[in-house]
């Protein structure tokens, strides 16, 4: 029988130097990311979780209804519960003061990356996301996906190296 709602790993403490794919959906998947002003105030709060808790944000991408991030800690101490928690509470305060409105679904879906998998195939996914669901033709159209650690040129080259022709 499937669980009702995502359910963490028992046997895995979610502390340390560990990378995450996380999503987190819109409550009702209603559309809500489709403006400059809503990203930027959830993105600022996503970043705030992120400092506070030690974590880096790798790539991120927001969809329409939802949001999808690759972090990784930066510490022993880095916990991922934690982050996910102030992550979804600030922004989701924030979101309520300006719109009136309810942010998330109460559970989001978190991927922990195993030794074997590697963190680009993850953030190649998260980038290419909106070039899968048809909202734009190139990964560099699309205005709400990015990095915290690096510009967006750098984690482009990172993740689609330029090939040479010698």
């Amino acid at each position: 029988m499937r669980p009702r709602r995502p359910e963490h790993l028992r046997k895995f403490d979610y502390l340390g130097f560990h990378a995450y794919f996380l999503t987190f959906c819109t409550y009702e998947r209603a559309r809500l990311f489709a403006s400059d002003a809503v990203v930027d105030l959830v993105l600022l709060q996503i970043s705030r979780a992120a400092d506070e808790c030690g974590f880096a944000v790798l790539a991120y991408c927001f969809m329409p209804d939802h949001v999808h991030l690759l972090v990784e800690g930066m510490s022993d101490a880095s916990d991922c519960k934690a982050f996910i928690s102030r992550a979804k509470q600030y922004s989701g305060f924030y979101y309520a003061n300006a719109h009136r409105a309810r942010l998330w679904q109460r559970y989001s879906f978190e991927h922990v990356l195993r030794d074997n998998e590697k963190s680009e195939t993850a953030a190649r996914y998260i980038l290419e996301n909106p070039v899968t669901a048809g909202l734009v033709e190139r990964i560099e159209d699309y205005p709400y996906l990015g990095s915290l650690e690096w510009p967006r040129s750098a984690l482009l080259e990172w993740l689609y190296p330029p090939t040479s022709n010698t």
